[in-house]
């Protein structure tokens, strides 16, 4: 098997799961932030430049939900893949040990992004 297909075969469902999340956090926490900061301005500039993060908030639901499914794919994925073997050639097996690790890592990484997006979009905002 080369490096390659091994990268993609360890990592790439918890890498699209990370970027979906980063995405909620883009739509929904960095506005809230950038106002309890005092940046408005700011804020106001890049909604202008960035018309679609206008859309993205007003669907926030469908974001997360959407986000959400992602992650769960890729959960169901690595569960699935866990027992995989490793190649037999030693140097390819560490680095498929390796690439695991690092895969589990992201997906972690990916659920609490999702968590934090999702705290400070619906349950911060009853609060302040």
């Amino acid at each position: 098997m080369s490096r390659m297909k091994l990268a993609t075969r360890e990592t790439a469902a918890p890498a699209i799961a990370l970027v979906t999340s980063l995405s909620t956090l883009v739509c929904c926490t960095l506005p809230a932030v950038m106002i309890t900061l005092g940046m408005g301005a700011a804020l106001s500039t890049l909604t202008t430049n960035v018309p679609q993060l206008i859309w993205l908030s007003a669907h926030k639901p469908l974001v997360f939900s959407g986000s959400f499914i992602l992650l769960l794919c890729a959960w169901v994925v690595r569960f699935a893949t866990r027992n995989m073997p490793c190649p037999a050639d030693p140097k390819q097996a560490k680095l498929c040990s390796r690439l695991r690790t690092l895969g589990g890592i992201i997906l972690a990484l990916g659920f609490i992004v999702w968590a934090i997006g999702a705290f400070s979009a619906f349950i911060l905002p009853k609060f302040l």
